[in-house]
């Protein structure tokens, strides 16, 4: 039994009057006829006992009504899935993102996602650095990263997220622990610690670019696998690092102090990064749900790059 001779059958069982029933189906009532005697015909079993008087279902017709009605429930299911995938409302989406800074983004953009839209999955995928993400976003392996870079691929489309305001990170009995603010130029002779990703981490580049311009070349000495562990490292006076004040304000930093950079300069863009080709309904959900929540470091991101 197809669907539309489901509908018809149970229109005809609902109403017990095949005129009743094509004017409810909208159709004429001789086809509605021919189409309920062409069903009888393929199940071989009469369903309905007619007379000019009296239509009734027959035991055969009585067996049919729950059947029929799954199938036709079945079909408006499928229908459904198919206008909420199209629509973004279900589907699946692989995030990445990695870091102490980012963990709240990520927790907020998943709390909007699942009051939003409850039928769309968010898989999180952490620890995955910026450079990582990237790779793994390139590859197809994750559908959106959250990350710092300061270069992004031109297949690639972007919105921002955060401003961040980067620095450094001293030992809490470091000479310059208690001062206010520190140049770079002051700490031209220490030891530094950085995170993974060489000259595709926005913070390593940072240092560098930070350092050269205060006429020295930073000699590093570790790198740690993490904001956590790096923070641990500069307690232990391993050395110095670059970090951001959302590290400060998220990761526990006893034996460290936070200072901001006598210097001035650019905040660092915190952004969602996804494929341009990607036409995935659900991931575009997503993006305008995470584009909403994070306006307005956005426009204040957008404006300062034009400026």
């Amino acid at each position: 039994m197809e669907v539309h001779q489901a509908k018809a059958f149970l229109a005809v069982a609902e109403e017990l009057h095949f005129g009743r029933a094509a004017t409810r189906l909208r159709v004429a009532q001789p086809p509605l006829s021919r189409l309920i005697k062409q069903v009888e015909k393929s199940l071989g079993a009469e369903l309905f006992e007619r007379s000019t008087r009296h239509v009734a279902l027959t035991p055969a017709g009585k067996a049919l009504v729950e059947p029929a009605t799954r199938l036709v429930a079945t079909s408006e299911e499928a229908r459904q899935a198919v206008r909420d995938a199209v629509s973004g409302e279900t589907g699946r989406v692989r995030l990445g993102f990695a870091g102490a800074s980012i963990n709240h983004k990520v927790g907020e953009l998943a709390r909007q996602v699942k009051a939003k839209r409850p039928g769309l999955m968010l898989d999180l995928h952490s620890s995955q650095f910026s450079h990582l993400g990237l790779e793994r976003l390139l590859d197809d392996s994750l559908d959106l990263v959250i990350g710092r870079w300061d270069f992004i691929p031109a297949e690639l489309n972007s919105c921002i997220l955060a401003l961040e305001e980067v620095m450094v990170v001293l030992p809490k009995n470091h000479r310059l622990a208690h001062q206010p603010r520190v140049s770079m130029a002051s700490l031209s002779e220490e030891s530094w610690v950085t995170l993974p990703g060489g000259a595709v981490s926005a913070l390593s580049n940072r240092l560098n670019s930070l350092a050269m311009s205060a006429g020295f070349v930073p000699r590093v000495v570790q790198t740690a696998p993490d904001s956590w562990t790096l923070v641990v490292l500069v307690g232990a006076e391993i050395g110095c690092a670059v970090s951001l004040d959302s590290v400060r304000d998220n990761v526990s930093s006893d034996g460290v102090v936070f200072l901001p950079l006598a210097e001035e300069q650019r905040p660092l863009e915190v952004r969602l990064v996804w494929r341009a080709s990607d036409r995935n309904p659900a991931l575009r959900s997503v993006i305008q749900i995470a584009r909403t929540m994070f306006a307005e470091a956005r426009h204040t991101g957008e404006q300062n790059a034009q400026s």
